[in-house]
């Protein structure tokens, strides 16, 4: 099967292009390289440096003919989407309409989207949150994700194309940009790492539910053949505070040293985890690395690339 993989030199979907190769399928990347490397696209996959809303699309389309799209591309800056809501609506919710668009024109058998289960829920009303909690997102980008999920349910019914919609938690681990906002492993380990402290915002009770990126990997896999027409929650269903988070870090790295705290930024919900019974009972999909372990295997990761 030939997928095309937006986003796809990023840190979940260059994992998600590799386990694609790895299955034997043909894979197609498009990635901006906004913040996607060149290092980490498969050196079997075929990259096309492309912005998603750009209108040579259709000629990839057109030469290439995918017969899966898995959508990764996107503005996923919280705190960028506050600032800047119109790029965050023009790439998140325009982008993925061209990109719809051309899937119906040229016969795309399926649409895998990576929602965010981390930012459309809002503050939540109970926990762990599922998939029928009312949507209240706080920040812009959470209503650009949202959206879309809206956008591709259309897609489906007007012009039947099959999709399965993922809603993710704190996605951590190797290949993480440090120098991003959602990556707190990833930051707190190069920052640990190079000696320095690293920054909690907020006062560290602030929870998140975290999944390694290789169990994404396997629900997105499962997706290729199962899920159709399905919305899905992935996590673990467990509150991590970032305090535990740094703890842990901070045992991993090996060092004896506290964080500074600054003020919460705006738009982030304070406590949040997900309830992947769903997912569990449709997909057969449930998340096995413990993140005790994740943590170490991603330390690891970043020790290694400083000693490079």
């Amino acid at each position: 099967m030939k997928v095309l993989v937006t986003g796809g030199a990023g840190f979940i979907g260059s994992h998600i292009v590799d386990a694609l190769i790895e299955m034997g399928n043909e894979v197609v990347v498009v990635d901006n390289l906004t913040n996607g490397k060149v290092e980490n696209i498969h050196p079997k996959a075929r990259f096309y440096k492309m912005d998603i809303r750009d209108k040579g699309l259709e000629d990839l389309f057109s030469l290439e003919k995918p017969e899966l799209v898995s959508h990764h591309a996107a503005q996923a800056n919280v705190r960028r989407s506050v600032e800047d809501p119109m790029l965050d609506a023009d790439v998140n919710i325009l982008g993925s309409i061209w990109l719809m668009e051309l899937s119906v024109k040229y016969g795309v058998r399926k649409i895998i989207y990576s929602s965010s289960g981390g930012a459309i829920y809002g503050e939540p009303k109970y926990l762990p949150v599922d998939e029928n909690h009312p949507i209240e997102p706080l920040s812009h980008y959470g209503v650009s994700k949202h959206t879309v999920e809206h956008y591709i349910s259309l897609y489906g019914k007007l012009y039947g194309i099959p999709f399965t919609i993922l809603r993710y938690p704190n996605v951590y681990g190797p290949r993480q940009d440090p120098r991003g906002e959602a990556g707190v492993v990833a930051i707190f380990s190069e920052t640990m790492l190079r000696g320095e402290r690293p920054t909690i915002f907020g006062d560290g009770t602030k929870t998140r539910d975290y999944v390694h990126v290789r169990d994404i990997v396997k629900a997105n896999l499962i997706c290729l053949e199962r899920g159709d027409g399905g919305i899905f929650n992935l996590g673990w269903g467990e509150e991590v505070s970032d305090q535990r988070i740094f703890e842990l870090v901070r045992d991993a790295v090996g060092v004896d040293l506290d964080p500074i705290y600054s003020s919460k930024r705006p738009g982030e919900v304070d406590r949040i985890c997900l309830d992947a019974r769903k997912a569990g009972e449709i997909l057969g999909w449930k998340p096995t690395i413990r993140l005790e372990d994740g943590i170490s295997e991603t330390v690891e990761f970043y020790r290694r690339k400083i000693l490079s």
